[in-house]
């Protein structure tokens, strides 16, 4: 009987044999259709590697709030929608699934003031990236 080290071993070359084998043999569809069928329901798009570095980007934030001087008028007159540029940047930056909601808020701000914004954030988050990301990625609700 294998114990220790010689037993995870064997585990491990089962496993590979049995992963190879499903490959070879399976009718799996091709990997970006795979995503699709088991992510696409929850709201998840797959992400290229310049979309990955840019996500790490717009994770910089540290909820210092000082996007949000200036933007009462805008979050009054959103009834709901628009929750101010920090709560934007929070949410499309930790997690894709609020995209949909984070696309309504950014709807809100104009370009430019995105673009004015970036000099105000102490961490440099790229506002107008972060909005046209979560644009492209957003489930749009009809």
């Amino acid at each position: 009987m294998l114990s220790g080290r010689a037993l995870a071993l064997a585990l491990l070359f089962w496993s590979l044999v049995k992963v190879v084998a499903r490959m070879l043999f399976s009718k799996q569809p091709p990997g970006l259709e795979q995503f699709h069928n088991n992510y696409g329901s929850e709201g998840l798009s797959p992400i290229d590697k310049s979309e990955r570095d840019a996500l790490a980007s717009f994770s910089r934030c540290i909820a210092c709030a000082r996007c949000d001087f200036g933007e009462a008028e805008r979050i009054a007159a959103s009834e709901g929608q628009y929750p101010g540029l920090m709560q934007l940047v929070l949410a499309s930056s930790r997690s894709m699934p609020d995209f949909d909601a984070a696309v309504r808020g950014f709807d809100w701000v104009p370009e430019t003031v995105l673009r004015r914004k970036v000099r105000r954030c102490p961490v440099a988050i790229p506002f107008p990236v972060l909005a046209n990301f979560v644009r492209a990625k957003a489930p749009r609700a009809s």
